[in-house]
Formats: C-alpha cells, sequence, structure tokens
C-alpha cells in the first residue's frame, strides 16, 4: 500500500468502476462495492532468519456474501535467499482449505496456522512451500489462537472452557448437554451478561499447554495454564496472542488478565500473571501494585526482563500507556518512556535488547518510534501514514501501514525510508482516482491547537465548489486520521463528488494526554467547540468546499455528537447521519456492558450517585430543537450501544415529523462488517448526502 501522503496538487491514482456525480463523471472513482470487495493483508509474520514473510490475506466472495482467508509468502530483501525463486508474493497451496493466523517454528521449517478443515478450528503446520498441510491438534473445541515455544517442543493455545470444568472434553460435553436442553431461558447472577456481541455463556479464554513431538504435532492431553481462574486471555472481545508470551528459555508463560469478579464491568485492573508452561504452579500476579491495566508482555531476547504497556488510573481505558520493564530477578519495575507524551499500542524488543520499537498515534499518523532502554529517548522512524503492525527481526523492521491513499500493505524499515514488499488489492484499484488530501490546523478549545483534515472529491476541478460531507469519528480517544478504513472511508465520499472535512477534536489521542482528557465530562462542549471553529477554518481556507450544501455524519461517539448537534448546532447542515449514536445518555449508563466507559466519562460516577453528569450532554433532552433530516443506523446485535439508542432517536424524529430514515441490520454488531451489508450501509448513506445536498 502507497505510503504517501497525497497533498494538493499530487494525483492519487488507483482504480474501479465508474463515478456517479456530474463532476466526475469521466473520472473512474471508488465505489462501495469495491471498497467491500477489496483484498486485504494482515498479521505479517517474518520467518526467524529474517528472509520471508508470511501473512495472511482476505478475499471477498460478494454474491457468496463471504470471505476466505489465505497465506502468502513474499522474501523481504532482494536478491531472494538462495532456494526461493520468487520475488514477488505467493499464495500457499495448502490456502485451498483456509488457512489464517501463520505463525513461524522457532527453526523456520515451519508455518503453522489455524485452519477449520477439519470442522472445527485447530492447528495445523505446512512447510514455507506450503505444499501439504499436517494436522497439529485434534481437540474438542475450536483453538483460538496459540504460541509456540521458542525450543518448538510446545504449543500455548486458548480455549474457551467452563472453568469448573477445565479440560476441553468436559467444556465438550456440557456444551452438548446445554444444546439438548428444552428450555431455553438462561439465568444470571452478575454481569457482564452480554459483551460487543454475544451473550455470556459462561466460558472463559483460558491458556492451555501442550506438548509437540519431534514432528511438531502435539500429544498427550492439553495442560490447563489458567485453572479455575475467573478470567479471560485472550480478553474479550477482541484480544489476540498479544495477551501472553513464553520465556526464551521455555519454561514460562505471561499473561494479561482481569479478574473478573463481580466488578468486571467497571474495572480496567488487568495484572501480568506468570505461571510455569506445564502448568505445575498457579498463577503469580507479577503487577499486583498497579490497580489499572497492564498489558503485552514481552520477554527481553536473553530472558532476565519484562517489557510491558501499563495504564496508571483505574477505570480509565484511554490513559496512556507508558513502557515499562520489570527485571524478573529483582522485580524491580521502571517506566522507560516517562517524558515521551503519546500512549504506546504495540511493543517489541530489539534483538540486541537495548531497545524498544513501539507504535503510537502522534498527530493525525499512527507512527512506529525506537526507544532507547538506558537513556529513555524516542526516535521516529516513520512520518505519515498509519503502522498497523510490525516485526522485528534479523531483517530489521518490517511493517504494515495504510494512509488515506491506499490500504495496508507491508514495507521493510530502511536507511532512506520504506521499501514495499507486497502490492494487495493494486490490481482492484489500478486507474481509480482517489481525492487528494491534506491536514490544516485552527485554534480550538482554549485557543490549543487543533488538526483537521481535507480530501478533495475525485476528478476536482479548480473554480467548482462541491457538497461536504463532516465526518466525526467515533471513540472519541482513538485516532481516526490518515489511515485507510472499510466503514468510514472518507474516499468513498470523494468518489461520489463530495469534499470531507474531518476533525481531531479533544479526546482524539496523539496531541498529548492532556489533549485526550479534555473531553471527559465534557462531550458536548469542548469537542463541539473544535468541530465549530474546525468547520469555520475549513471553510475560511478552501473555497471548494459548499458551506451551503453540508451534512454532517458519525458513529458510535459520532453519533452522540451527530444526535448532540441535531438540538445545539444544526444551522450549518442540510443533513444529518446518526450510526450507533447515544440518544439518551443517562439510560446509556444502565444498559451498555463495559460500565466503565460511560462512568468515567460522566464524572466518575454511576447514573444515581451523580444523575446531573448524565444530563447535562444529553441528546434527548434537546429533541425539541430536532428539525434536520437524519438518517439513523443501528444493528440489532450492538450490545455497546444498544439498539433501543437507535430506535429512540427515531421516533422522536417520526413523532416530529421531520424526515428521517432507520436502518438496521439484525446480523451485524456496533461494526457493519458482512460485505453486502457494507454495501447497503454506504449506499444509503451516500442517497441520504445525495437527497438532501442536491
Amino acid at each position: 500500500m502507497s505510503k504517501s501522503h497525497a497533498i494538493f496538487g499530487q494525483a492519487a491514482v488507483i482504480a474501479l468502476a465508474a463515478a456517479t456525480f456530474a463532476s466526475v463523471a469521466q473520472a473512474r472513482t471508488l465505489q462501495p462495492k469495491d471498497l467491500a470487495s477489496l483484498d486485504r493483508m494482515s498479521d505479517a509474520q517474518v520467518s526467524p532468519d529474517g528472509t520471508l514473510a508470511v501473512y495472511d490475506l482476505r478475499k471477498v466472495d460478494f454474491d457468496a456474501n463471504r470471505s476466505s482467508h489465505s497465506l502468502w509468502v513474499v522474501p523481504t530483501h532482494f536478491p531472494d535467499r538462495k532456494g526461493v525463486m520468487w520475488k514477488t508474493a505467493v499464495r500457499l497451496a495448502i490456502s485451498d482449505g483456509g488457512a489464517n493466523n501463520p505463525r513461524w517454528s522457532p527453526d523456520g521449517k515451519a508455518i503453522y496456522f489455524l485452519s477449520h478443515r477439519s470442522g472445527s478450528t485447530q492447528v495445523w503446520k505446512t512447510g514455507p512451500d506450503g505444499t501439504a498441510a499436517t494436522q497439529v491438534t485434534n481437540l474438542p473445541l475450536d483453538v483460538q489462537t496459540f504460541r509456540i515455544a521458542p525450543d518448538g517442543k510446545t504449543l500455548v493455545i486458548a480455549l474457551a472452557v467452563f472453568p469448573d470444568a477445565e479440560a476441553p472434553e468436559a467444556t465438550a460435553a456440557r456444551q452438548k448437554a446445554e444444546a439438548q436442553r428444552k428450555a431455553s431461558g438462561r439465568l444470571f447472577t452478575k454481569l457482564f451478561v452480554r459483551h460487543w456481541d454475544e451473550w455470556a455463556d459462561g466460558t472463559r479464554n483460558h491458556l492451555f499447554s501442550l506438548a509437540l513431538n519431534a514432528d511438531g504435532v502435539a500429544e498427550g492431553a492439553a495442560r490447563p495454564l489458567m485453572a479455575g481462574f475467573d478470567g479471560d486471555t485472550p480478553s474479550k472481545p477482541d484480544g489476540d496472542d498479544h495477551d501472553f508470551a513464553i520465556s526464551p528459555d521455555s519454561k514460562t508463560v505471561v499473561f494479561s488478565a482481569r479478574l473478573a469478579g463481580r466488578t468486571e464491568p467497571w474495572s480496567t485492573n488487568f495484572d501480568l500473571y506468570a505461571t510455569p508452561i506445564d502448568g505445575s504452579a498457579a498463577p503469580k500476579d507479577l503487577t499486583a501494585g498497579n490497580p489499572a491495566w497492564d498489558a503485552q508482555p514481552v520477554f527481553s531476547p536473553d530472558g532476565t526482563k519484562l517489557a510491558y504497556r501499563a495504564q496508571k488510573r483505574p477505570t480509565f481505558e484511554s490513559d496512556r500507556f507508558g513502557v515499562m520493564v520489570m527485571d524478573l530477578k529483582s522485580g524491580q519495575t521502571r517506566e522507560v518512556d516517562p517524558a515521551f507524551d503519546r500512549s504506546a499500542d504495540q511493543i517489541a524488543w530489539s534483538l540486541d535488547g537495548k531497545s524498544l520499537y513501539l507504535t503510537a498515534a502522534d498527530a493525525g499518523q499512527e507512527k512506529l518510534y525506537q526507544l532507547d532502554l538506558a537513556k529513555g529517548a524516542v526516535r521516529e522512524l516513520t512520518h505519515e501514514g498509519h503502522v498497523s503492525d510490525f516485526a522485528v527481526s534479523k531483517a530489521g523492521v518490517t511493517l504494515s501501514m495504510s494512509s488515506l491513499a491506499g490500504p495496508d500493505q507491508l514495507y521493510r524499515l530502511a536507511d532512506k525510508g520504506e521499501v514495499q514488499l507486497t502490492h494487495v488489492g493494486e490490481d482492484q484499484l489500478a486507474g481509480v482516482e482517489l481525492g487528494a488530501f491534506e491536514p490544516f490546523t485552527f485554534a480550538g478549545w482554549n485557543g490549543e491547537s487543533v488538526h483537521g483534515y481535507v480530501v478533495k472529491p475525485a476528478g476536482y476541478q479548480a473554480g467548482h465548489k462541491y457538497p461536504v460531507a463532516f465526518i466525526i469519528h467515533g471513540g472519541p480517544e482513538v485516532p481516526y486520521a490518515n489511515g485507510w478504513g472499510y466503514r468510514w472511508n472518507p474516499q468513498t465520499y470523494a468518489a461520489q463528488g463530495f469534499a470531507v472535512v474531518l476533525i481531531e477534536f479533544h479526546g482524539t489521542p496523539g496531541y498529548g494526554q492532556a489533549f485526550t482528557d479534555a473531553i471527559a465530562g465534557h462531550w458536548g462542549d469542548r469537542p463541539l467547540e473544535d468541530l465549530q471553529k474546525g468547520w469555520a477554518a475549513a471553510l475560511a481556507k478552501y473555497d471548494f468546499l459548499d458551506g451551503e450544501h453540508a451534512c454532517a455524519l458519525g458513529a458510535s461517539y459520532g453519533g452522540f455528537m451527530v444526535n448532540w448537534i441535531a438540538g445545539n448546532w444544526s444551522a450549518p447542515w442540510k443533513c444529518l447521519v446518526s450510526h450507533d449514536g447515544i440518544f439518551d445518555n443517562r439510560m446509556m449508563g444502565y444498559s451498555t456492558e463495559e460500565l466503565w466507559f460511560s462512568e468515567w466519562e460522566n464524572g466518575h460516577a454511576t447514573p444515581w450517585v451523580d444523575p446531573a453528569a448524565y444530563e447535562k450532554f444529553n441528546p434527548a433532552n434537546h429533541v425539541a430543537a430536532w428539525n434536520k433530516p437524519m438518517l439513523i443506523i443501528h444493528s440489532e446485535r450492538d450490545f455497546r450501544i444498544p439498539e433501543e439508542q437507535g430506535l429512540a432517536a427515531f421516533t422522536a424524529l417520526q413523532r416530529k415529523g421531520v424526515p428521517s430514515e432507520f436502518l438496521t441490520f439484525p446480523d451485524e454488531n456496533h461494526w457493519v462488517l458482512k460485505p453486502q451489508n457494507s454495501v447497503q450501509w454506504q449506499d444509503t448513506v451516500l442517497g441520504w448526502l445525495k437527497r438532501w445536498t442536491k
């Protein structure tokens, strides 16, 4: 994928089928089906000798409304290593049965992966040539993720089991009995009752170890490493193998988990636990002294230290993650980067153990940095674009990176920049014209500098004015700007003849923790002031923006802000789009699942302790002023912001006689993921914008 930050005056070229607005009628532009069908690269893993990278490639069968995953291998350097005859990526034949989650064996002679080809998700293995697959595990439960011990003799896997029926066979037997039960009622005695998009079924994600024989195949019983532990590793709903690590001597597993008890929905107290890899002793809490979040353990190359990410404030999921290093012999821990006012998202050791690599949001980008352990000094290694993943090997650093100019591609970090290794989707996008884009800054709330982005419509012509999509990002404490997305991608609006304006309002990471903190308790004033001043600044700077024909749209927090704008700043907008937005903030405090979020953002209190905090910025209290056409979108499996929030907003609009529509998906959660649902979503939103900005 292109790492370039296409600026005005540069043509951002990439390709596909037929534009629909008159201003771009001659251009080939990015259509919703193109975006939904685009091949996607992820989870790149570099071989121990640093010469090859294997990655997961997701392909979409749009007519069948499903996707498949395959493994591809690409050299990291040219000329290729001896015996490797290709210079471009090659698909492994074993992918025909389905394959994802690739991991190299420590000796580099095999690639382990997950596949459902046996009827359940199990671990398989193949050689680097990918011509034959061997089943490694044969368990009665699906394997969620795995790691291979550095000595190649043990496999650590994650399974969903009942804590009081730890053996996989016991859990499988209970699940079979539950499936045969005639009564459908479910009795709960504590929260979580449901989380993200699933109802609680009593299972926990737990780690197990399996011995590998000389052929690299598992044998013997799965040994529990978290027996009776009331918590999950990987964490729910979206944890992975970053949640645990195996020591270089292959004797110890360290995992990150939160003790559930009855406080799980309002706790962010994840600790690091160490346990013998053979399960011979109970896990030991290594970070009991920190009541906040400890995450992503990684052992130093010599095994004497443990690096991890840690927050300081309990119940605040968007607190800054500092980089910590623990001496495993003495137990002493220090923060390496206290002066670096950015939050670490992913960390890894250098091969010599003298530094750490990390990613962090910074001024609209997701950058890669190198952190000197002795000095605590941080060096910026990438500058523009969004680094989604990286790996450190004998080849140096390889990274996956995207931007507003294109999706994730794999690169090798070089002295003079990045060397592109993959070209995923370039054939699908050949000839599509994207909108050029650039950042801008203005004085926002409290006179502080705030950043934004403007994206020109594809086929832009100087002297013309264009309708505007004013996109408000979700989170709210998540970065948004210079990366490629598959739901809220500005290029899909640019393709339809819209200019796009994005504002990185207070609360957005990448501008210092104080900037992020500023939104707590201020959802409706400080960010709104940034949006208002950013809109005015964009109109003043870019004369092609047609401020008389603009719509505001957003999801999650962005949906809340659209609902808030409807009653507090509707004048500039011809229409509004609220996706999964909060309508009644007080009821949100009672019905969402992760209570720590709602409570922190509303004065660190529950709705009954401080109801005024929940009512201060409650969109439901301003419905009397709603008068702009609004499209409401909400999915039935969204348990983060339950569907009743969207239904309530639509009910209010209909009862008031305001032009409105309601789109719902019974099979989607907080995201809209299925290919044809995604296209229906895009077509509905774009049709709404066109209707009201004519």
